[in-house]
């Protein structure tokens, strides 16, 4: 059973009971952002913390890896089916997080004032692209800061060191693409 599988479940599972992933996270005592990473097949967690959040369901190991998943493959998602992986202020819902073999990650994010991608400058493999939609976004890539407004866009290979961060006072929206995927 791969790690998507995983996570698959653990959302169908929750969902069917009522839950969010905030509410299962704080109910169990798990970071939302790790809950949100399960299901989003970013990480697999081990037996005991898989048991421990399922005991917040209630359901056991055995009646979560049986039941049948619903087969179905969807080219469209409303708005509550994207996966929120983000976290303090920063939202990143990803399009098609249950799409097997994705080579494309999606993007529609928003950042609230002050907020940003943290300390750390990022890289990783591929290339990434965005568009502002409203606000503004303070873009760093390999040393060079450029404020982007709406309409104004950036690509760039992933590898160059990057950093993203809302300067303005309003909430930034944007809509990015990242290939290969890293969510």
């Amino acid at each position: 059973m791969d790690d998507l599988d995983v996570g698959l479940r653990l959302k169908t599972v929750r969902e069917k009971h009522g839950l969010s992933q905030r509410a299962l996270a704080q109910k169990v005592g798990v970071a939302h952002s790790s809950l949100s990473l399960i299901e989003s097949g970013g990480a697999n967690p081990s037996v005991g913390a898989l048991k421990r959040i399922l005991d917040g369901i209630p359901m056991d190991l055995s009646e979560f890896f049986s039941f049948e998943l619903e087969k179905r493959e969807s080219h469209f998602f409303r708005k509550d089916e994207l996966l929120e992986i983000g976290k303090e202020g920063i939202s990143y819902k990803l399009v098609g997080a249950q799409v097997k073999n994705r080579t494309i990650q999606m993007l529609h994010e928003t950042y609230a004032p002050g907020t940003d991608s943290g300390r750390v400058m990022l890289t990783h493999e591929g290339e990434e692209c965005g568009v502002v939609i409203r606000g503004e976004l303070e873009v760093t890539v390999a040393g060079k800061k450029k404020i982007l407004r709406a309409g104004e866009a950036y690509y760039f290979d992933s590898s160059l060191e990057h950093r993203f961060r809302n300067t303005g006072k309003d909430v930034c929206e944007l809509v990015t693409a990242c290939s290969p995927a890293t969510f």
